[in-house]
């Protein structure tokens, strides 16, 4: 049960890494969460990821989740591009591409 939420915890490394909070203003992200100033520029995919992953770590814990389960394992899908974002192994232009991307596509 304890690996339920790990993609989506992935999911919200990469799109932290891939903020421009980070990527231009070079923050951590840690700060760029805790601080409310740098919070309120996040993109909404960063926001709506971030609330599904702490509904599913809440979920954990919720006895009315106890017998039907939280979520499916984690499939692994977001540990290549977490692996390469880690190492350095990535242009920043093109992952604030893909961001933007995302981000647009949520919208519509």
């Amino acid at each position: 049960m304890g690996a339920s939420c790990h993609d989506q915890k992935r999911a919200v490394a990469i799109c932290l890494q891939r903020s421009p909070c980070v990527m231009i203003q070079r923050n951590t992200p840690q700060k760029c969460i805790e601080d409310p100033a740098l919070s309120k520029d996040l993109p909404e995919l960063c926001l709506a990821q971030m609330k599904a992953f702490l509904d599913c770590k809440r979920g954990m814990v919720d006895m009315t989740k106890r017998f039907t389960g939280n979520a499916t394992l984690s499939t692994g899908k977001y540990d290549e591009q977490y692996d390469k974002l880690c190492k350095g192994d990535f242009d920043p232009r093109d992952e604030l591409h893909k961001l933007e991307l995302l981000n647009s596509q949520r919208k519509e």
